[in-house]
């Protein structure tokens, strides 16, 4: 009997993939991105394949940007068909204690919204009156 189920194992072998965690928001459901080098078919250039896995975790112990081994198994969803297998390495984790950071001493990004009205906004509408700017580029009438 026994030698019958280790023979049947080795019959379904089960596809294993390793990636990397790129979200791990959901409820017992990690993104594993895999990173696969081939060859371009036609240039012979070696590129970089990625392709986004979605991975059955049920004790939640991957996190974000950790490197781990994800099994092939039966469908559990739409698009979950993989499960975490092992965590192969964990990621580093930096936390800042908030009572450390002074928000006075930071400037705000290029990025970052302000909160002072004016500017320029991309609608080409003055930011205090609502009015639209005329246009000093182009060509002269």
């Amino acid at each position: 009997m026994a030698e019958q189920q280790e023979q049947k194992e080795r019959k379904t072998r089960k596809t294993e993939k390793v990636g990397q965690v790129v979200s791990a928001k959901m409820t017992k459901t990690i993104v594993v991105e895999v990173t696969r080098r081939v060859p371009h078919p036609v240039y012979k250039r070696i590129i970089n394949k990625r392709n986004k896995f979605y991975a059955h975790d049920e004790q939640q112990t991957a996190k974000l940007g950790d490197v781990v081994r994800i099994v092939e198994c039966r469908p559990m969803s739409k698009l979950k068909r993989w499960e975490l297998g092992e965590v192969v390495r964990k990621a580093v984790q930096v936390a800042v204690d908030p009572g450390l950071v002074d928000a006075d001493t930071f400037q705000q990004t290029s990025g970052a919204k302000s909160n002072t009205k004016g500017g320029t906004p991309k609608d080409g509408k003055d930011g205090a009156t609502g009015k639209k700017k005329k246009s000093s580029g182009g060509r002269k009438q």
